[in-house]
């Protein structure tokens, strides 16, 4: 057992994974994050729009339930958080191409009680040989009297965690069913 878990986290290490702060200033930041998964594009968009509560991790979350957050993809469609009386608006869906981009904007947790606002976009490619190229890509910025630039690493990670999130929900559902039960 304890191979099989060295074996695990060695494949896991080697999976292909991009993270880049693209540009940053004073005024915003662009940060782009790339994973590749075994899936094919239709079940990556499913899993992306319909399953947001599976692979979000809680932590970054308002109320810390993930089963909370729900994606209408379609135009002004919501990225939202219900918890009983208690709601966020995450982003408004301002672009919906299925099985190859997801557009969303606003300012995601902090950034969006600084007043800041940000475009998140997912792009899926079919990749030759089988499964899927996900790039997330997200820029914001606004006014604030706070150097953005220094924000751009910590929400680089923070937006890897929540692609990473996505990556090995695709790889657990690709994954053979292990029969030594």
């Amino acid at each position: 057992m304890k191979a099989r878990m060295i074996l695990v986290l060695m494949a896991l290490l080697a999976l292909p994974v991009q993270a880049a702060v693209k540009d940053s200033s004073p005024a915003g930041f662009t940060l782009e994050n790339v994973q590749e998964v075994p899936s094919d594009v239709h079940q990556t968009w499913d899993a992306l729009v319909d399953d947001v509560g599976q692979w979000w991790p809680a932590d970054h979350t308002w109320w810390g339930d993930a089963s909370n957050l729900s994606i209408k993809a379609r135009a002004g469609g919501c990225f939202c958080e219900r918890n009983g009386a208690q709601q966020a608006r995450h982003m408004t869906v301002a672009f919906v191409d299925p099985g190859r981009t997801l557009r969303m904007v606003g300012g995601l947790g902090p950034l969006q009680g600084m007043g800041l606002d940000g475009v998140l976009e997912f792009r899926l490619a079919a990749k030759e040989g089988g499964g899927t190229r996900i790039t997330m890509w997200y820029r914001a910025g606004g006014y604030t009297p706070d150097d953005l630039s220094k924000f751009a690493p910590v929400v680089d990670q923070v937006m890897a965690g929540q692609l990473g999130g996505l990556a090995a929900l695709l790889r657990k559902r690709a994954a053979p069913v292990d029969e030594e039960r």
